[in-house]
């Protein structure tokens, strides 16, 4: 299993007109562990391709190809737990904040 530390982008914002709203505040890093797809999703062994709804992409990049931004997959019919997916690599995430905390439950 593979964690990386994801640093979140910032901007700097110095002498901001009046009309522009306020910059958000630094928003904390992700650390991402890579999963393991048998533990992730349900009958791996059928010859079928498994099909995924996908809930849109984060800002966060795949750590290994780093060539697109991982994509939300919430619990489904054979998913078993939330992840971040790779499209292009077909590797799967956690994610959480370095207090510990999980970063994909509500």
């Amino acid at each position: 299993m593979s964690e990386y530390l994801l640093e979140p982008e910032t901007q700097e914002t110095l002498d901001r007109p009046v009309h522009q709203p306020r910059p958000r505040e630094p928003q904390e890093a992700l650390i991402l562990s890579e999963l393991a797809p048998d533990t992730v999703f349900d009958h791996l062994d059928d010859d079928g391709p498994v099909d995924l709804i996908t809930f849109g992409a984060v800002r966060e990049l795949c750590p290994a190809c780093r060539q697109s931004h991982l994509k939300l997959v919430l619990r489904q019919r054979r998913v078993r737990l939330a992840h971040l997916f790779c499209a292009d690599c077909l590797r799967c995430y956690d994610a959480h904040y370095p207090n510990g905390s999980a970063a994909l439950t509500i």
